[in-house]
């Protein structure tokens, strides 16, 4: 019997006003949530990642498979729920996926520096490994890679860019951190 070797990627969008109304498109694969773009452009953001994470794979438009994904992220932008169950397709490189695990150890409204990831993953001298997985965090929000920010309690780079991660942070009620470098950081 002749299996398919096309991998199907499910996808839909979500706009709330606890994102800033930001359209955010959500995509999993049959094995769990495997990407929340937060760049603009984020259709073409969306097919290139998938084309380079899921070579051959389909993109298929499906709300109602994605609703369970949904209920949650809505959940959590209404202050309902502090946490996320949900099933994870992580693609990264082992490095990557051990500092991910660690983002999702960080306590809902506590933060933690690139120090502290890399002290939780056992390798302190890679602050700027740290930072870059951290960067490459492809499912932001419930890896939450918003939650990190500078040792000295400054804001500092997010994907979705510091107004957004700002609006996370506040969000869930942390408060004690400085925007300092909101005009330098356009992204």
């Amino acid at each position: 019997m002749y299996k398919s070797t096309v991998t199907e990627i499910f996808w839909t969008t979500l706009v709330h006003s606890g994102l800033n109304d930001r359209l955010l498109h959500v995509a999993a694969s049959d094995r769990g949530l495997c990407l929340i773009s937060l760049q603009d452009d984020t259709h073409m953001n969306m097919k290139q990642w998938v084309g380079k994470k899921f070579p051959n794979a389909v993109l298929i438009e499906d709300k109602e498979r994605l609703s369970p994904y949904l209920e949650q992220l809505q959940a959590y932008c209404e202050r309902r729920s502090m946490s996320f169950e949900l099933p994870l397709d992580l693609q990264g490189t082992i490095f990557q996926v051990s500092v991910w695990q660690a983002l999702m150890r960080i306590p809902y409204g506590q933060i933690r520096s690139y120090l502290d990831i890399a002290t939780m993953i056992d390798n302190p001298r890679a602050v700027r490994a740290v930072g870059t997985a951290n960067g490459a965090n492809p499912i932001p929000i419930v890896i939450p890679c918003h939650r990190v920010i500078g040792k000295n309690g400054t804001l500092t780079g997010y994907s979705g860019g510091l107004e957004m991660k700002e609006a996370l942070l506040q969000l869930e009620g942390y408060h004690d951190y400085s925007a300092t470098g909101h005009a330098r950081f356009k992204f």
